[in-house]
């Protein structure tokens, strides 16, 4: 009897982990088959496609103008990285290098903010950026969203250049090297890992999120990213189902695209801080 113990262990840890995976792998497969399944626009999908069919995708990409949404949302998301990054990067240099007055109250600022749910930030955020005038464009979008990213960016690089040991940019002041050369040649590679997570969290945030750009958007129907995209095909009365999981495969790959991207450049990035270090 013992020795069939660790073979029933297996057995059940195989039968587990199968189990989580339909579990979380079939919406995907049913999104993804309903996307090319004919029938699914009337509410008459299957577990497997009948009538395999690439309407659904030819129909949302011209009639049903994403690729205008597409184009905004890679817009606003790819500037929301690039600036909420190079932000949180310097921002983080400087609460964890540098002591100067009220850091430990802007550290404390910055870590009750992750606590506020963004929903108690819609109508706040909504007054200032009509205030600024840029309600109803992708511009104040972006300046929400980058707002949004930098409390948990600056927490999170903060650990990483905490982590990067002093001696080395003192070596590099001693070599010559200017603080700029410094931080380019020494303390970038080093966070690089947790500017990478940080660049992954800034993306989806500003892919995936609806709220907001419902809010700020209002009716600028060429201004609209895909989540507000989406909606337009949810009618009053029926749904086009088809359209729907057509149009929702197509925004699930820039984001696969870029993590896949982003994960060989985060691996890089934990080998160099591994030998530097």
């Amino acid at each position: 009897m013992k020795s069939r113990h660790p073979v029933l262990g297996r057995i059940g840890i195989t039968v587990a982990v199968a189990a989580v995976l339909v579990f979380t792998l079939f919406p995907v497969y049913w999104m993804v088959s309903s996307a090319f399944d004919k029938r699914a626009s009337g509410g008459g999908q299957s577990l497997l496609p009948k009538e395999f069919t690439w309407d659904n995708f030819a129909f949302v990409l011209t009639d049903g103008g994403f690729l205008l949404f597409l184009r905004n949302s890679l817009l606003v998301a790819l500037v929301t990285v690039l600036i909420s990054g190079f932000v949180c990067l310097l921002a983080a240099v400087a609460v964890a290098r540098f002591r100067f007055k009220f850091r430990t109250s802007v550290l404390l600022m910055i870590l009750v903010v992750q606590m506020v749910p963004l929903e108690a930030l819609v109508i706040p955020l909504f007054l200032q950026v009509k205030t600024l005038g840029l309600l109803n464009s992708i511009l104040g979008l972006m300046v929400v969203y980058t707002a949004l990213s930098l409390a948990f960016g600056i927490w999170m690089l903060r650990g990483f250049v905490q982590a990067v040991p002093v001696e080395l940019e003192e070596a590099a002041y001693i070599d010559g090297a200017s603080w700029w050369r410094m931080f380019r040649s020494v303390l970038l590679p080093l966070v690089m890992p947790g500017l990478v997570a940080t660049s992954v969290f800034s993306f989806i945030t500003a892919w995936n999120e609806f709220i907001f750009a419902m809010t700020m958007l209002g009716g600028a129907k060429d201004q609209y990213t895909v989540s507000i995209g989406l909606k337009s095909f949810f009618g009053e009365h029926s749904n086009d189902w088809g359209s729907i999981m057509a149009a929702s495969t197509i925004i699930t790959i820039p984001v696969m695209i870029f993590f896949v991207l982003v994960q060989r450049r985060l691996s890089a990035g934990l080998v160099a801080g591994a030998v530097k270090g």
